[in-house]
């Protein structure tokens, strides 16, 4: 597995921990352990964005900064390396 692989994996995994806990506060509100879960994902999911758009490219349209046309260069973030 590539480090490429590997950071959009780990990405990945932060984006569903996100999704699920959020999913989980719908029903939950006040579950304040919950809501700092998710907040440590958030801020565990910063420097691997980061890190992933500083080698490879912007992984969406809206993260390519001021170029918005940057994001469609090849390879797409799911094709792999080649």
């Amino acid at each position: 597995m590539t480090e490429r692989d590997m950071l959009l994996k780990k990405i990945g995994t932060c984006k569903f921990a996100i999704t699920d806990i959020d999913l989980f506060l719908d029903t939950h509100p006040g579950d304040t352990d919950m809501l700092k879960k998710r907040e440590e994902y958030a801020e565990m999911l910063k420097p691997l964005v980061e890190s992933f758009e500083q080698k490879y490219g912007p992984l969406s349209k809206c993260d390519g900064g001021t170029n918005t046309w940057s994001w469609v260069k090849d390879p797409w973030p799911w094709d792999p390396e080649g």
